[in-house]
C-alpha cells in the first residue's frame, strides 16, 4: 500500500465527474478479477492490466548527495480503468487514467517538496504500455529496461529527478506467490510484487529554493547534484476495494543494510485495531518467511501532531513480525502531503529508518493513511 493510494483514489473521483457530465456511458464494462492460485507471467506481466480497474507502480529510496546528505525521494504512476465504455474508439475516450505523483524529502529544508499530474490515456502523451513497465504522463516518465533496470524521469514543479534503478536482487513475489489479501475476504486481494534493493545512480536538480531554507541551503540546492543510493519497487494491480470496516492503512517496505528486505502493513478500523496485516521477510540468500496478520503489531511510540490539519500521526512506530521488534525512527517529522485543493487526501508518507536493538539496521518509507478521516476508496 502506499501514498498516493489516498490521493489517487480522490483524485480519480474528480477526473470521472468531470468526463462522465460531458460524455454519455454504455453498459459499464466487466473488471478482471484478482484470484488465488493465478500464476503471475514475466515479462507480460511487468506491463499494464487494463481490465482491472486499479494500477500502481511505485518508486521510494534514500540517496546521498557528495556531501554525505541524505534526502528520501518518492515517484508514483498510476493507471485506473473507468467505467468508460471500452468499445467506444474514439481517441478522446477516457477509458484509462493515468496519474503521477512525485514528492522529495530533505531534513535540511524541514519540508516536503511535491508535486502531481492527471490526465486521460492518449495520443502519446499519457499511457501505460502492455508487455512492459512504460509509464509516461507529459514529461514524467517510468521505463524499465531489457536487462531488468529502470530509468525514471520526473520534471516537477521544484525540482528534477533522473534516475537509474539497477537490480541487485530477485524480484520478490508478495503474498502467496503474488497473489496479496488485503481483508478477512478472498476478494479483497492485489497481485503484488517488489524489486527492492534496486542500486540509484542520477541527478537532482532544484528549480528553486523553498522559502524556509536557509541562505546557504538555498545555494547549494539551486545546482545538480549526483546522487547514489538504495530503492524500493512496488508493481500492483486490483479490482477490489477494502473492508467496509477500513478506514486506512500503514506500510512500510525497507532495504536492510546486511541485503535483507522487510514489508509490512495493517489494514485499520475506526478502533486503530487491525482488520488485516500481513509482513515478509527475505534474507539477502533468498529464504522468505511471511508472517500472517496475528504476527504482526504496529505499536506508536511517538506521535506527531500536524500544524495544518491537527492529525496526529505515530511518526516512530515500534513493530512486531514474530519474534522479531523492529523501531522507525522518520528522516523528519513532517512528511504530510495535504491535497485536499486538488485530490481532496491528507496522508503521511516519507523516509525513515529502522533500527533493531537500538542501532540502525536500514532505510526506506513509510506511509500512513486515514488519519485526517476515514478513507473511502
Amino acid at each position: 500500500m502506499r501514498y498516493s493510494k489516498a490521493s489517487y483514489f480522490s483524485i480519480i473521483s474528480g477526473l470521472l465527474l468531470a468526463a462522465y457530465s460531458t460524455i454519455s456511458l454504455a453498459a459499464p464494462p466487466d473488471f478482471s478479477t484478482v484470484r488465488s492460485g493465478t500464476r503471475l507471467q514475466f515479462p507480460a506481466d511487468f506491463g499494464a492490466h487494463p481490465t482491472f480497474r486499479n494500477e500502481w507502480w511505485y518508486v521510494t529510496g534514500l540517496v546521498d548527495t557528495p556531501d554525505h546528505h541524505t534526502i528520501g525521494f518518492q515517484i508514483t504512476f498510476f493507471r485506473s480503468a473507468t467505467e468508460y465504455d471500452r468499445s467506444n474508439p474514439s481517441a478522446f475516450a477516457p477509458s484509462q487514467l493515468v496519474i503521477a505523483h512525485a514528492a522529495l524529502s530533505d531534513a535540511n529544508l524541514g519540508q516536503l517538496l511535491h508535486d502531481q499530474k492527471s490526465a486521460r490515456s492518449g495520443f502519446g502523451l499519457a499511457y501505460a504500455k502492455e508487455g512492459n513497465t512504460d509509464v509516461k504522463l507529459s514529461d514524467w516518465h517510468l521505463l524499465r529496461n531489457a536487462d531488468g533496470s529502470y530509468q525514471a524521469q520526473v520534471q516537477a514543479r521544484d525540482f528534477r529527478l533522473q534516475l537509474k534503478l539497477a537490480r541487485t536482487q530477485p524480484m520478490l513475489l508478495q503474498g502467496e506467490a503474488g497473489y496479496s489479501r488485503k481483508g478477512p475476504k478472498q476478494e479483497q486481494a492485489s497481485y503484488y510484487y517488489s524489486e527492492p534493493q534496486l542500486q540509484v545512480t542520477g541527478k537532482l536538480t532544484r528549480l528553486k529554493a523553498p522559502a524556509v531554507a536557509s541562505d546557504s541551503v538555498a545555494k547549494s540546492t539551486l545546482t545538480d547534484v549526483a546522487i547514489t543510493g538504495k530503492a524500493w519497487l512496488d508493481h500492483e494491480w486490483s479490482t477490489s476495494v477494502l473492508d467496509a470496516q477500513a478506514t486506512g492503512w500503514d506500510w512500510l517496505g525497507v532495504n536492510l543494510d546486511n541485503g535483507d528486505v522487510l514489508m509490512a502493513f495493517q489494514i485499520r478500523n475506526q478502533r486503530g485495531e487491525a482488520v488485516w496485516a500481513h509482513a515478509t521477510l527475505r534474507d539477502k540468500s533468498g529464504q522468505v518467511t511471511q508472517f500472517p496478520s496475528e504476527q504482526i503489531r504496529f505499536q506508536p511510540e511517538r506521535i506527531w501532531r500536524s500544524p495544518r490539519t491537527n492529525a496526529a500521526y505515530p511518526v516512530a512506530t515500534a513493530i512486531s513480525t514474530g519474534n522479531m521488534q523492529w523501531q522507525i525512527i522518520p528522516l523528519q517529522d513532517d512528511q504530510e502531503l495535504d491535497s485536499r485543493r486538488s485530490t481532496g487526501a491528507v496522508y503521511w508518507e516519507g523516509a525513515v529508518t529502522i533500527q533493531k536493538d537500538g542501532k540502525r539496521v536500514g532505510q526506506g518509507y513509510l506511509e500512513m493513511t486515514g488519519y485526517v478521516k476515514p478513507m473511502k476508496l
